[in-house]
C-alpha cells in the first residue's frame, strides 16, 4: 500500500518561485497520487536538520524537502542512517545535489517521482561531523557566497546573480592562506587563497574539471588554487565557472579518502553546500560512515553522481 500522507519540509525562501505558489503546486502534486502533504516550515527558529528530525518523530508517511542544495544538505545531516527515504524537490539556484541524480527540477515531476519511484542509498560526505553532498570550501569561496546573499536580497536569485557575486568578491579579497594538507597522511604545505573540497562528479563534470574517477572510487576531489594576486585570483574563478579551467594552471587537483586541512587561524568561516558558518579547525574531511536514502529515478540507481 502506498503512503497517505507526506511530509514536506519548505524553505519558502529557496528559489526563484514564490514560496506559497511553490506551496500550492506541491500540495496538489502529492493530492493527485492520493497523499495528503503536510508543511514543516524552515525559518530562522526552525533550521532544515531541527525540521527533518521533527519529521522523523511525526510518525509515518514521506518525508521530503523543497528547497536548494544548502537546504537539502541540512535536511540530509539529520537523515544519515536512517532508513526511511528523501524526496528532493529542487527549489534551489543550481540545484547540483538533485541534477546529479535526474531528479527534475520542475517540481510536479519531483513530485511525482517522490509519490511513485524507489531509493537508493547516497553516499555523503563530512566536514568535522557535519554533513555536505556537494562540496565544502574554506577562503574565497565562503567570501562569494556571502557577497552573494546580498545580491539576491537586492536583484533576486539567478544564475547571473551568482556569477556576478564571484567578480564582485573577489575584486575585495587578499587572503592568503597557509595550509597544511594531509591526504591519506601524505603531508604537504601550501599557500592558496582557496581550497574547494567535491563529492559530486556531476558538479565536477560542470565545471569542466577532471576527478570524476575519484568520485567514483568513493572518495574526494580537493581543488587548491594558486597562491596569486587578486586579479589573477579572478582570472582563475572565472576559468573555473565557465569550465575552461586548466590543471596545474588555474588549479591543483588531490584526490582521497581522508583529508585533514590545518592552518593558523583556529576559527575561519567554512561553506557546506552554499551555507557559510563560522568553524574550528583543524578541518577533517571524510565520508559518512552511513549513506542517506534517496528517491531517484531508475535510470539513476546505479550511476555515479
Amino acid at each position: 500500500m502506498s503512503p497517505k500522507r507526506a511530509i514536506v519540509i519548505l524553505n519558502h525562501g529557496s528559489g526563484r518561485q514564490d514560496g506559497e505558489q511553490a506551496e500550492a503546486t506541491i500540495r496538489n502534486a502529492f493530492a493527485r497520487h492520493g497523499v495528503t502533504a503536510k508543511f514543516i516550515y524552515i525559518d530562522k527558529r526552525n533550521v532544515p536538520a531541527d525540521a527533518a528530525r521533527e519529521a522523523l518523530s511525526s510518525g509515518d508517511g514521506l518525508i521530503a524537502v523543497a528547497g536548494g542544495d544548502g537546504t537539502i544538505s541540512g535536511v540530509s545531516s539529520a537523515m544519515v542512517g536512517q532508513d526511511r527515504p528523501l524526496g528532493i524537490i529542487p527549489q534551489g539556484t543550481f540545484n547540483y545535489f538533485a541534477r546529479s541524480m535526474g531528479i527534475p527540477e520542475d517540481l510536479e515531476k519531483a513530485v511525482d517521482l517522490i509519490a511513485t519511484g524507489q531509493s537508493r542509498p547516497i553516499h555523503v560526505a563530512t566536514i568535522n561531523g557535519e554533513t555536505f553532498l556537494n562540496n565544502a570550501s574554506i577562503g574565497a569561496y565562503p567570501a562569494i557566497l556571502k557577497t552573494r546573499e546580498g545580491i539576491y536580497r537586492r536583484w533576486g536569485r539567478s544564475r547571473i546573480a551568482a556569477y556576478w557575486s564571484v567578480i564582485k568578491a573577489l575584486m575585495g579579497f587578499r587572503t592568503t592562506l597557509k595550509l597544511t594538507i594531509a591526504v591519506d597522511g601524505k603531508q604537504r604545505t601550501l599557500h592558496t587563497s582557496l581550497v574547494f573540497a567535491v563529492n559530486n562528479a556531476f558538479q565536477l563534470d560542470q565545471m569542466g574539471l577532471d576527478g570524476q574517477d575519484c568520485i567514483a572510487r568513493g572518495d574526494m576531489v580537493l581543488l587548491v588554487a594558486p597562491d596569486t594576486y587578486r586579479f589573477g585570483l579572478l582570472r582563475h574563478a572565472v576559468a573555473l565557472a565557465i569550465g575552461t579551467a586548466k590543471p596545474h594552471t588555474d588549479y591543483e587537483m588531490l584526490c582521497g579518502s581522508e583529508i585533514e586541512i590545518h592552518m593558523k587561524q583556529r576559527k575561519r568561516y567554512v561553506a557546506r553546500d552554499g551555507e557559510v558558518a563560522v568553524m574550528a579547525g583543524p578541518y577533517r574531511l571524510a565520508r559518512a560512515t552511513s549513506p542517506i536514502q534517496i528517491f531517484v529515478p531508475d535510470a539513476a540507481k546505479e550511476s555515479v553522481r
